[in-house]
């Protein structure tokens, strides 16, 4: 009988984010297929925690409230837990959680366990000034230098990752972002989705509101369109909630935004015209994936190495460069009349779901911890 894999897993809390989202319902499929999974979890709480899939959490008591200094927090409490208790693999569901990995590496020396992390954001990052670009940059060598293997989320990222880490192939991996489960895709893919655009039109976009997300972008851009019935809701939670409102009224468009916060958005893309990205920079953004299931056209920004690709070069989406707003609100009118198959749309996204990757994956994990 076979010894399980056993893979420990970071993550800062249940806050609503796409790469904990994932990480989580991988870490289930996982669990399925056989392995050990530990959740080493930095604080219980977060919108999250109610829908999170069972699994072995190991939590930590906070000695005070450490939601500031979460990533302090979770590299002493990771560390303290690693040391009595060994694992074969370490998996950093994202970039935020680099500096965790490394951490540990050099924490616990020869008795850390191999860490693979998944690539989850741009590394090119052109929303940084000079210089914080180019500390990045070293900061992406060190990663190079003390984690183990690398996982890109689609084909394009491989020659970005190899060159912004300076690493061989042989340390990297493409696996398509498990952005859906299957019984998810099967619901988005069962959205009826005419030829006729809804009118007025209602745009739909998905993410926590925060800085990346360029959400005032977006705000700016759709109260420059000149339909004055067009309609635009944001599903997400974060920070930025009561500084986008304060946009929304200086525009003179609360009455046509909604922000429901943090829940299912599936209602929202089903009555949707289209939906938009605004964000100055992503890996390969699920909530596209998502869209695209539903059946609905992109007007983007091309935030990502992969996003040209992720939209079919032009057949799904309309994208422009980042923080363009003249040009996002032209793409917003654009994608409403572009030609648009909603069916080859659905079939793209067939690669980009949890049971298609959990198995790649441990094979992966199993490959780094025999290397």
């Amino acid at each position: 009988m076979s010894v399980p894999l056993r893979i420990a897993i970071p993550i800062h809390s249940f806050a609503p984010g796409g790469v904990e989202r994932v990480a989580l319902n991988l870490a289930a499929g996982w669990q399925a297929d056989g392995a050990a999974v530990k959740v080493l979890l930095g604080r219980r709480d977060g919108a999250m925690r109610e829908t999170a899939p069972q699994l072995d959490y190991v939590v930590r008591p906070e000695p005070v409230p450490t939601a500031s200094f979460e990533t302090l927090w979770m590299i002493w409490a990771a560390w303290r837990w690693l040391r009595k208790n060994p694992v074969d693999v370490l998996f950093a569901a994202g970039n935020t959680y680099a500096i965790v990995g490394v951490s540990l590496k050099l924490l616990l020396g020869k008795q850390c366990p191999p860490i693979v992390i998944k690539i989850s954001n741009d590394l090119e990052r052109r929303d940084l000034p000079a210089p914080a670009r180019w500390l990045y940059r070293i900061w992406l060598r060190v990663q190079g230098h003390w984690l183990d293997r690398f996982v890109g989320m689609a084909a394009p990222m491989h020659a970005e990752i190899a060159a912004a880490m300076r690493i061989g192939d042989q340390r990297i991996a493409i696996i398509e972002d498990p952005a859906l489960e299957a019984a998810q895709l099967g619901r988005l893919a069962a959205m009826p989705r005419g030829s006729i655009v809804p009118r007025p039109p209602h745009f739909v976009s998905v993410g926590r509101l925060s800085g990346q997300k360029n959400f005032p972008l977006l705000l700016r851009a759709f109260a420059s369109l000149a339909d004055p019935a067009a309609r635009l809701v944001i599903v997400g939670e974060g920070s930025d909630r009561a500084k986008l409102e304060r946009l929304a009224a200086d525009l003179a468009i609360t009455a046509r935004l909604g922000l429901p916060g943090h829940c299912d958005p599936a209602p929202y893309l089903a009555a949707g015209s289209a939906f938009v990205l605004s964000s100055d920079y992503e890996g390969v953004p699920a909530v596209v994936i998502e869209a695209l299931a539903a059946g609905l056209p992109i007007a983007g920004t091309d935030c990502s190495v992969s996003m040209q690709e992720l939209t079919g070069h032009g057949a799904f989406a309309r994208l422009v460069p980042v923080r363009g707003e003249a040009a996002l609100a032209e793409a917003m009118n654009q994608v409403l009349t572009m030609p648009f198959d909603p069916v080859a749309a659905r079939a793209a996204t067939t690669a980009f779901t949890i049971d298609a990757a959990a198995a790649r994956y441990l094979d992966l994990f199993a490959a780094t911890a025999a290397a």
